[in-house]
């Protein structure tokens, strides 16, 4: 089983920090780069490779959010 982070450990905004765009917790990259990436047809280990720091668990967490926001009955695999 998969544990994954809380969302405010995942996400930050903060108006000093890119004018309050959503970035990774801890990082200046913002969270529409990930998804950029992803629908570019690059993996997250593209993604990560460059923005080392972003974590991991960080991605993951961001999916499984969303995931549940657009599906909340889902039952996890």
């Amino acid at each position: 089983m998969t544990t994954t982070l809380p969302p405010k450990s995942i996400i930050n905004v903060d108006p000093e920090i890119l004018g309050g765009k959503p970035v990774f917790m801890g990082t200046r990259v913002p969270i529409y780069i990930f998804w950029d990436y992803l629908e570019g047809g690059y993996s997250m280990d593209e993604f990560l490779v460059q923005y080392p720091s972003v974590k991991r668990e960080q991605c993951v967490g961001l999916v499984v959010a969303a995931r549940e926001k657009v599906m909340p009955n889902a039952c996890a695999a």
